[in-house]
């Protein structure tokens, strides 16, 4: 796919713009990493080139001077809140991310459970991760947050708090996911910090809405699409634009909750070092569009698929009606459509056509793929053979998966797993073209080929399987469904 993001670019800038930062604050900065620190799918989605981990790979030319201290919601704990993305619970992707961070030589050892009210699942996991060597510390519910600065910034607030030792000059304040509570983490550990006699700052690494594109640049309405269940909208900052009189942009809870963020930097610190929520930011992403038309396309290509999936998630599950209405909203307002992909409209003809669910692949090249339901394969199984044999210049006609290799797994599936569904899903599909790769070097070829499906779009007549889902997430296609399911019934796994 084209590249319209510098990647190295953006990983030399970035780190060089907080080094910057720590230095204004004499040597102690508290960097509170919004979204996702290391695998930011969205941000490589709509922005070509920009590798999900990114940011992560930035952090890693900052080791020496890093520690990551990890937040999480004690109510997330307590009812085992999971990522949508990758499906685990956010206490999960919590131990997860610690050995990602440390694994890259990040020092990351300390956990702060935040809304801390003595939840006994919250006291059961600060007992195990205590257990594993980790740090784990509490911060409280403050009465009046955020509004009753007197008491926040107070013994009776954040002095409550437990303290972390830290003993990096940058230290890196991120979550498993939204509200979990790092800003009011930095804010206590400054006040800390101050309490202690030494010196801290704080700043925000906020990779979208991207502050220095216009407001209604599709990358940053996707941004609008990607977190329309959040209510979040990107606003022009107008704190900035009456200090520096310089548009910038930023998203209301920000803007809505600065005036307070201000007041209590001053109470700490004396004085507060910023006129505006865009003045705390240090996201230089902006900066490192290499083809903006490029990035404007994605985002529109982005804006879409989040309307597909939030319409799957209101099939799935009757939740995300505003969510999906708001998205239709913004669909106007960057001029796209449900058939701005031509694999939308390639689906489902092939499935009016077949009588059965279907699939479309929109190729590197921008030829379009497309796959049926059949007696062994499912429509998600038979597209990625024929993308596959696509990319790989294998001949449609030609088989590379042999019935010696399909038609025991299925009936593996049916005669001994139990399953009513003999179709293959697209996982064993691969197994099975594995097998056949070992007597037959088009069928290696074909495998090869799959790094070549790296970013396309591929959309289907009916919602597909988890499975079929997950597996094409692996292997980075993108994926789109028609949010109605295959068979009719009141349950669907």
């Amino acid at each position: 796919m084209q590249i319209g993001f510098d990647n190295a670019k953006y990983i030399e800038m970035q780190a060089s713009r907080i080094r910057e930062r720590i230095d204004q604050f004499g040597g102690k900065l508290y960097l509170e990493f919004g979204g996702k620190l290391f695998d930011d799918y969205h941000a490589s989605r709509v922005l070509p080139g920009f590798e999900p981990d990114s940011k992560v790979r930035m952090l890693a030319q900052l080791a020496d001077d890093a520690e990551v201290i990890i937040a999480i919601n004690a109510e997330d704990i307590e009812h085992s809140k999971r990522r949508s993305d990758i499906g685990i619970t956010y206490d999960e992707d919590t131990l997860r991310l610690m050995d990602i961070y440390r694994g890259m030589g990040l020092l990351a050892n300390s956990v702060v459970i935040t809304h801390f009210t003595g939840q006994p699942h919250a006291e059961a996991w600060q007992r195990h991760l205590e257990s594993m060597g980790i740090r784990c510390y509490r911060h409280y519910l403050i009465d009046g947050y955020p509004t009753s600065v007197d008491r926040i910034v107070s013994d009776e607030g954040f002095g409550k708090n437990d303290f972390v030792e830290t003993s990096r000059s940058l230290v890196v304040v991120t979550a498993p996911g939204p509200g979990s509570g790092k800003l009011a983490t930095c804010l206590s550990q400054i006040y800390g910090e101050y309490e202690r006699g030494v010196k801290a700052g704080y700043a925000k690494f906020e990779t979208f809405p991207v502050w220095n594109l216009p407001l209604k640049h599709p990358v940053n309405i996707a941004y609008e699409a990607a977190t329309a269940d959040l209510d979040d909208r990107n606003i022009i900052d107008p704190f900035h634009l009456e200090a520096y009189d310089v548009v910038t942009v930023n998203y209301n809870r920000d803007v809505e909750t600065f005036p307070v963020v201000k007041a209590m930097m001053e109470r700490i610190m004396g004085e507060s070092p910023y006129q505006s929520p865009t003045d705390m930011g240090v996201n230089m992403v902006g900066k490192c569009i290499s083809d903006d038309e490029v990035c404007r396309e994605a985002g529109r290509n982005e804006i879409v698929r989040r309307y597909f999936r939030t319409a799957e998630e209101l099939a799935r599950t009757g939740a995300s009606e505003d969510a999906l209405s708001k998205i239709e909203l913004l669909m106007k307002q960057a001029d796209v459509t449900v058939d701005y992909s031509p694999a939308h409209q390639a689906a489902l003809t092939r499935a009016e056509e077949t009588g059965m669910p279907a699939g479309a692949m929109v190729m590197p090249d921008g030829t379009v793929m497309t796959g049926k339901t059949n007696e062994i394969l499912g429509a998600a199984s038979s597209l990625l053979l024929n993308a596959l044999k696509y990319v790989a210049g294998i001949p449609d006609e030609e088989y590379v998966v042999s019935d010696e290799a399909l038609e025991p797994i299925s009936r593996l599936k049916t005669e001994h797993l139990h399953s009513s569904n003999p179709r293959l899903h697209s996982d064993e599909t691969l197994i099975a073209l594995s097998i056949s790769s070992a007597t037959n070097p088009r069928a290696a070829k074909v495998i090869e080929a799959a790094k070549e499906l790296k970013g396309c779009d591929a959309y289907f007549s009916v919602i597909i399987s988890p499975t079929d889902e997950k597996l094409y997430r692996d292997l980075g296609i993108n994926v789109c469904c028609e949010p109605q399911f295959e068979r009719h019934g009141y349950y669907h796994r």
